[in-house]
């Protein structure tokens, strides 16, 4: 970082973005999913978009509103429904740390595009023991039946939905702000889910601390998120700003732990340093490359 700033931006958002797994879990115990989903969105929507009109981000955003659906859809629809319903078996670490793999779906998918620095014997390693990781976290806890499978295969499914949607906006409509394309999606999703929410209001009154953790979820894991990563990413660039993943985990798997007395099983011990290793080594782009064509094969 070269400023005292670009360090608080960084330390802000990976707090931020480790906070979210806390609110889900202790929101989806008295909300329903959807609701959980429609609130989070609405709040960030209702936040993101009046900034994003004041900065005059839309206008480019309109020729790709077709784009936009898709992307909302993988980006939030998806994984946002999936990781809460994870979260009603799983802990809020556990989570976390899974969503940790984006990277590694984001090398693979960037390799299937043609980025052939995956080859790369540091990038191969850091997939391989990325892996090995996940293997490790959900085997051994699976195993010892401290864990729930489907929810942590949803979680990873959102982790790769995250990697393909990102891929997918950031190649084809590089030129749309952040801020807009975000704010959009979650009007977007809001609209998907406000029938389905409306459908399962809860009948009884849920507790002050469901209810901040869903205006937290909200106004600060998703609007104050978005907003200061895209701060973020402007001042540093998207190599280092991406490495705020690795805060964010250990910020989920620290909250959960000391607020909500979550476990640390023998699998989180195992897994948590192979996944971050493997995912820090596997998303390094300066690297020379070696590849069939260069080596002569």
């Amino acid at each position: 970082m070269n400023s005292r700033k670009s360090l608080g931006l960084f330390l802000l958002v990976g707090v931020l973005w480790g906070v979210p797994y806390l609110f889900i879990k202790i929101a989806v115990a008295e909300f329903s999913t959807p609701m959980v989903v429609f609130s989070r969105v609405l709040i960030g929507a209702l936040i993101l978009l009046p900034i994003a009109i004041k900065q005059g981000a839309i206008a480019p955003a309109k020729k790709y509103w077709k784009l936009i659906i898709v992307y909302a859809i993988l980006e939030m629809v998806g994984p946002w429904y999936l990781i809460t319903t994870a979260e009603k078996s799983i802990t809020s670490g556990l989570a976390g740390l899974l969503i940790a793999t984006v990277p590694i779906w984001a090398t693979l998918l960037a390799s299937a595009s043609g980025d052939t620095t995956v080859w790369h014997s540091k990038r191969l390693f850091g997939l391989v023991i990325g892996f090995i990781g996940v293997f490790a976290l959900v085997g051994v806890d699976a195993l010892s039946g401290a864990t729930d499978l489907a929810g942590v295969l949803m979680v990873l499914l959102s982790a790769f939905l995250y990697a393909f949607a990102t891929n997918m906006i950031s190649t084809k409509a590089p030129e749309v702000p952040g801020i807009a394309v975000s704010g959009i999606s979650m009007a977007i999703t809001a609209v998907i889910f406000v029938i389905p929410a409306a459908l399962t209001f809860p009948t009884e009154s849920p507790s002050l601390k469901a209810i901040y953790s869903l205006i937290g979820l909200g106004a600060l894991c998703t609007a104050a998120a978005f907003y200061y990563f895209f701060k973020l990413l402007a001042q540093v660039g998207s190599a280092r700003a991406s490495v705020v993943t690795y805060v964010n985990t250990a910020v989920a798997i620290g909250l959960g732990v000391i607020l909500i007395d979550e476990p640390l099983t023998l699998g989180i011990f195992i897994g948590f340093p192979l996944v971050l290793i493997g995912s820090y080594l596997a998303s390094r782009k300066n690297l020379p490359v070696t590849t069939k064509s260069n080596q002569g094969f």
